[in-house]
Protein backbone atom coordinates (compact mmCIF):
# COMPACT_ATOMS: atom_id res chain seq x y z
CA UNK A 1 0.00 0.00 0.00
CA UNK A 2 1.36 3.41 -0.96
CA UNK A 3 1.38 6.12 1.66
CA UNK A 4 -0.83 9.12 1.06
CA UNK A 5 0.60 12.60 0.51
CA UNK A 6 0.53 14.89 3.49
CA UNK A 7 -2.47 17.24 3.35
CA UNK A 8 -0.20 20.29 3.00
CA UNK A 9 1.78 18.87 0.10
CA UNK A 10 0.90 18.29 -3.58
CA UNK A 11 1.36 14.70 -4.83
CA UNK A 12 4.34 15.49 -7.10
CA UNK A 13 6.14 17.35 -4.31
CA UNK A 14 5.41 14.48 -1.94
CA UNK A 15 6.86 11.88 -4.31
CA UNK A 16 9.87 14.08 -5.02
CA UNK A 17 10.45 14.57 -1.29
CA UNK A 18 10.44 10.81 -0.67
CA UNK A 19 12.82 10.23 -3.58
CA UNK A 20 15.15 12.93 -2.26
CA UNK A 21 15.11 11.32 1.19
CA UNK A 22 15.87 7.86 -0.24
CA UNK A 23 18.71 9.29 -2.33
CA UNK A 24 20.10 11.14 0.70
CA UNK A 25 20.09 7.93 2.75
CA UNK A 26 21.93 6.06 -0.02
CA UNK A 27 24.55 8.83 -0.20
CA UNK A 28 25.00 8.89 3.57
CA UNK A 29 25.43 5.13 3.72
CA UNK A 30 28.01 5.26 0.94
CA UNK A 31 30.00 8.05 2.60
CA UNK A 32 29.65 6.88 6.22
CA UNK A 33 29.80 3.09 5.78
CA UNK A 34 31.75 2.66 2.53
CA UNK A 35 28.90 1.19 0.53
CA UNK A 36 25.44 2.39 -0.34
CA UNK A 37 22.38 0.14 -0.47
CA UNK A 38 21.23 -1.08 -3.88
CA UNK A 39 17.57 -0.41 -3.04
CA UNK A 40 16.04 2.30 -0.90
CA UNK A 41 12.47 3.35 -0.31
CA UNK A 42 11.03 6.03 1.92
CA UNK A 43 7.42 6.42 2.97
CA UNK A 44 5.33 8.11 5.62
CA UNK A 45 3.86 5.64 8.11
CA UNK A 46 1.65 8.48 9.32
CA UNK A 47 1.76 12.28 9.17
CA UNK A 48 4.76 12.51 11.47
CA UNK A 49 6.64 9.21 11.01
CA UNK A 50 9.03 8.68 8.14
CA UNK A 51 10.34 5.18 7.38
CA UNK A 52 13.39 4.63 5.17
CA UNK A 53 14.05 1.00 4.19
CA UNK A 54 17.48 0.21 2.74
CA UNK A 55 18.35 -3.16 1.21
CA UNK A 56 21.68 -4.72 0.34
CA UNK A 57 23.88 -2.31 2.27
CA UNK A 58 26.37 -4.66 3.93
CA UNK A 59 30.02 -4.16 3.02
CA UNK A 60 32.21 -7.13 2.01
CA UNK A 61 33.72 -7.18 5.52
CA UNK A 62 30.24 -7.17 7.09
CA UNK A 63 29.16 -10.01 4.77
CA UNK A 64 32.17 -11.98 6.04
CA UNK A 65 30.93 -11.43 9.58
CA UNK A 66 27.53 -12.85 8.53
CA UNK A 67 29.22 -15.94 7.03
CA UNK A 68 31.09 -16.41 10.33
CA UNK A 69 27.81 -16.20 12.24
CA UNK A 70 28.79 -12.95 13.98
CA UNK A 71 25.33 -11.38 13.69
CA UNK A 72 25.26 -9.74 17.12
CA UNK A 73 28.76 -8.33 16.70
CA UNK A 74 27.73 -6.98 13.28
CA UNK A 75 24.51 -5.44 14.68
CA UNK A 76 26.53 -3.81 17.46
CA UNK A 77 29.08 -2.44 14.98
CA UNK A 78 26.47 -1.17 12.54
CA UNK A 79 24.38 0.41 15.31
CA UNK A 80 27.47 2.16 16.62
CA UNK A 81 28.23 3.56 13.15
CA UNK A 82 24.63 4.50 12.40
CA UNK A 83 24.16 6.37 15.67
CA UNK A 84 27.56 8.04 15.28
CA UNK A 85 26.12 9.40 12.01
CA UNK A 86 22.81 10.46 13.56
CA UNK A 87 23.41 14.21 13.11
CA UNK A 88 23.91 13.73 9.35
CA UNK A 89 20.79 11.55 9.05
CA UNK A 90 18.69 14.09 10.97
CA UNK A 91 20.08 17.04 9.02
CA UNK A 92 19.30 15.46 5.65
CA UNK A 93 15.69 14.74 6.60
CA UNK A 94 15.19 18.17 8.19
CA UNK A 95 16.56 19.96 5.11
CA UNK A 96 14.36 17.97 2.73
CA UNK A 97 11.14 18.00 4.76
CA UNK A 98 11.55 21.39 6.42
CA UNK A 99 10.52 19.75 9.69
CA UNK A 100 12.39 19.04 12.91
CA UNK A 101 13.31 15.42 13.64
CA UNK A 102 12.20 14.77 17.22
CA UNK A 103 13.51 11.20 17.41
CA UNK A 104 15.67 8.87 15.34
CA UNK A 105 15.65 5.05 15.48
CA UNK A 106 17.94 2.84 13.43
CA UNK A 107 17.92 -0.90 12.95
CA UNK A 108 19.27 -3.71 10.80
CA UNK A 109 18.38 -7.30 9.98
CA UNK A 110 21.80 -8.85 9.35
CA UNK A 111 20.37 -12.12 8.00
CA UNK A 112 18.37 -10.46 5.20
CA UNK A 113 20.55 -7.35 4.77
CA UNK A 114 17.73 -4.89 5.40
CA UNK A 115 18.25 -1.68 7.34
CA UNK A 116 15.65 0.77 8.53
CA UNK A 117 15.91 4.40 9.55
CA UNK A 118 12.89 5.84 11.35
CA UNK A 119 12.39 9.54 11.78
CA UNK A 120 9.76 10.88 14.13
CA UNK A 121 9.02 14.41 12.98
CA UNK A 122 7.69 17.29 15.00
CA UNK A 123 3.95 17.27 14.39
CA UNK A 124 2.85 19.82 11.81
CA UNK A 125 0.28 21.21 14.26
CA UNK A 126 3.01 21.85 16.88
CA UNK A 127 5.20 23.59 14.32
CA UNK A 128 2.33 25.86 13.23
CA UNK A 129 1.43 26.73 16.84
CA UNK A 130 5.07 27.59 17.66
CA UNK A 131 5.21 30.14 14.82
CA UNK A 132 1.82 31.61 15.78
CA UNK A 133 2.82 32.29 19.39
CA UNK A 134 4.12 35.72 20.32
CA UNK A 135 7.88 35.85 19.86
CA UNK A 136 7.78 32.53 17.86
Amino acid sequence: MEAEPRPDQPVNDYQSELSLISNAMVRLYKVRFGRGPTRAKSAYADDDTLVCTLRDSLTPAEKSMVRMGEHQRLRDLRMFLQYASEPEFREAVEQITGRTVEAFVSGIDTVNDVACELFYLEPVQAAVQATDEPGG
